[in-house]
């Protein structure tokens, strides 16, 4: 595939098998995002925007075609190598937190530095600076009950920057927050592609939060085209 992109996605397809019925979501779709990008991915639901996102990611294989992340053919890679590489090198962000309700916000933005071999220090440290980036070093100790919905977003932001990853993936990051939380969250996304170079790849359906974005495609019934 010509070109050098941080991610090269080169004629991508993916179906799904619903009872006796194969759905392909994805047909021959090519990508490149450079490193330091903020794609924002737009489409319907259905359009298979997830999908392309989790193959990014790492989280799905595709069924034809090749996923290349930082020079790293991922769909080449076994289970556990694979496991390994999301661990370190890719931060997930969800619509619904995912947060841990019997962790406080220290606790569940540790959890992804419990496979490494980082000393306890190391990573008190590390939590302590990611709670820090996005302003809740005074909720260290707070559960997510405690916690308003765009807290509880911060603090699974914290959870994808702690160990450092060059690529965070988004989805709808935004799609369960009220207006200004969402616009809170959209600025402190911007920040760190801006000041930390983070690569980001964020799907999502709120134009203002793909404003925010650099580059935004749109993905309509298997095909990606320039919004």
């Amino acid at each position: 595939m010509a070109g050098n992109g941080f991610i090269q996605v080169d004629k991508v397809s993916k179906s799904y098998q619903r009872d006796t019925i194969k759905v392909e979501v994805l047909t021959n779709i090519s990508l490149t995002v450079p490193e330091g990008e903020f794609l924002a991915l737009m489409g319907p639901s259905g359009s298979g925007k997830t999908t392309l996102l989790n193959l990014i990611a790492g989280i799905d294989r595709p069924d034809q075609g090749t996923v290349v992340v930082n020079t790293v053919d991922i769909d080449g890679l076994g289970e556990s190598a694979l496991a390994k590489w999301r661990a370190n090198n890719v931060g997930f962000i969800f619509q619904f937190y995912n947060l841990m309700p019997v962790l406080t916000a220290y606790e569940n933005v540790e959890l992804p530095l419990l496979l490494t071999k980082l000393s306890k220090k190391e990573k008190k440290e590390h939590v302590e600076t990611a709670l820090n980036l996005v302003g809740l070093a005074d909720r260290i100790h707070h559960y997510p009950r405690q916690l308003s919905g765009g807290q509880e977003q911060r603090v699974a932001i914290a959870r994808a920057l702690v160990t450092d990853p060059a690529l965070i993936v988004a989805d709808e990051p935004t799609g369960d927050l009220d207006k200004v939380s969402a616009e809170e969250i959209m600025t402190l996304l911007e920040r760190l592609n801006k000041e930390f170079k983070k690569t980001i790849v964020m799907v999502t359906h709120d134009p203002r939060a793909a404003e925010k974005a650099h580059k935004v495609m749109h993905l309509d019934k298997g095909e990606l085209t320039k919004g």
